[in-house]
C-alpha cells in the first residue's frame, strides 16, 4: 500500500518548490498524486494535479528543471494512478470490518488495530460535556473513502446508519465527529480528514484487578499512615455483595491481621458523589459490614479485630468530575483503631 500523500507532495514539492516564480494554486493538504498535465498550445502553465486538485506552476519554470527531474515528474504522474488503484482494491493486511457496522460502500481499509483489553477516552459527552474512559476489548479502523464521495455524504450515511441500530447519541457536532453508545458498546466516530474516517470501538468488560495489595503493604501503610486502601476489593454497580475477584486482596487482609492478633482495624467504605448522599452512606455502610462478614466467615479472621464504618463520599482522594477519579474514590480502607 502506498503511503500517504504528504511524501509525495514533498517530494514533487522539493523537484520544482525551490524554482524562482513557482506558485502551488491550493489551500489544503492534498494525499495522492494522480496525474501531469500540459496545457495545450501556447500556455504558460503545467499543472500537477493531486486528488481533485491541480497545482499550477509557470511552464518557463518547470523548464529550468534538469532532465532527470523532469522525468520523474512524468514517472510519478504516470506510476501514481496505477499504484492507487491497486492500494483502493485491497484492505490492509489481517484487517476486517467490524461486525457492528458496516462500512461505506467503496471504502478500503487503510490501517487498524486490536486489543483484547485497552481503554479509549471518549471525550465531550452529554449535556456536561465529560470524558468518559472505557476499559475493554478494543477495535480501531480507519478507511479510505472512495474519491467521489464527500465527507459530509460519508458523515450522513454513517449518523443514520447508528440510528436505525438504535444508538444512543452522546455527541454529535454535526461536522463530522460523534460518538453512540448501546449497552456495553460504545463507538466514536471521526470523519473530519477530508478523505478518509476513522472508528474507536469498545466493548466494554468488567475492570480486572491485575495488581493487589500485600500483607506487607497493609502493614507498613497502617504503621506508617495509620490507614491504607485495600486495592482488589470489587462490588458491582450500586450492591453491596463482595465479588469472587475479591478473594486474592481478602486473603491479604487476612494474613494481615492474623500476623498481628493484637492489631484491630475499621473497615471503612467509600463511595463517589453520583446520587443521594443517604443512599452512598448506606451503601458505603453495607459494603463494609460485607468485608467484614467475608473477612470473619470465609477467612478465619477475628471479629474482635474487626468493626466497620460507611464514609459515603465525604473522604474523596480524587476529583469526582471524572470517571477515573469518581473509580479511585469507591474504594475500602482499613484504619488503625
Amino acid at each position: 500500500m502506498i503511503g500517504r500523500a504528504t511524501s509525495h507532495y514533498r517530494i514533487v514539492e522539493k523537484l520544482i518548490g525551490g524554482s524562482r516564480g513557482v506558485t502551488f494554486k491550493a489551500n489544503e493538504t492534498l494525499h495522492r498524486f494522480v496525474a501531469l498535465k500540459f496545457l495545450p498550445g501556447g500556455a504558460s502553465e503545467t499543472s500537477l494535479r493531486f486528488k481533485q486538485h491541480w497545482f499550477t506552476f509557470d511552464r518557463h519554470e518547470i523548464g529550468g528543471l534538469t532532465k532527470a527531474s523532469r522525468i520523474l515528474l512524468l514517472s510519478l504522474a504516470l506510476s501514481f494512478p496505477f499504484s492507487f488503484c491497486q492500494a483502493q482494491t485491497k484492505d490492509a493486511p489481517g484487517c476486517k470490518d467490524s461486525p457492528l457496522i458496516a462500512r461505506f460502500p467503496a471504502s478500503i481499509i487503510y490501517e487498524c488495530e486490536d486489543k483484547a483489553d485497552n481503554t479509549f477516552t471518549f471525550t465531550d459527552l452529554g449535556a456536561t460535556h465529560e470524558d468518559k474512559t472505557i476499559e475493554g476489548e478494543y477495535h480501531y479502523l480507519e478507511y479510505s473513502e472512495p474519491a467521489d464521495a464527500s465527507p459530509a455524504q460519508v458523515n450522513r450515511n454513517l449518523v443514520t446508519a447508528f440510528k436505525t441500530a438504535g444508538y444512543t447519541f452522546l455527541k454529535n457536532n454535526g461536522n463530522g465527529q460523534f460518538t453512540v453508545h448501546m449497552g456495553k458498546t460504545w463507538i466514536e466516530v471521526d470523519v473530519t480528514n477530508g478523505d478518509n474516517y476513522k472508528l474507536h470501538i469498545v466493548i466494554e468488560t468488567a475492570l480486572t484487578q491485575d495488581v493487589v495489595a500485600n500483607a506487607a503493604d497493609l502493614s507498613t501503610g497502617i504503621t506508617g499512615a495509620g490507614h491504607i486502601v485495600v486495592n482488589g476489593i470489587l462490588f458491582d454497580t450500586g450492591k453491596a455483595d463482595v465479588k469472587p475477584e475479591s478473594d486474592a486482596a481478602l486473603q491479604e487482609v487476612a494474613k494481615l491481621l492474623k500476623g498481628q492478633p493484637s492489631l484491630k482495624v475499621y473497615v471503612v467504605g467509600h463511595t463517589d458523589n453520583v446520587g443521594g448522599l443517604a443512599a452512598n452512606i448506606d451503601l458505603s455502610r453495607r459494603r463494609a459490614a460485607s468485608v467484614v462478614q467475608s473477612l470473619t466467615a470465609k477467612y478465619g479472621v477475628s471479629a474482635a479485630q474487626l468493626q466497620s464504618f460507611g464514609d459515603g463520599p465525604y473522604a474523596p482522594v480524587a476529583s469526582n468530575h471524572t470517571e477515573d477519579g469518581r473509580a479511585l474514590n469507591r474504594r475500602v480502607e482499613l484504619v488503625e483503631q
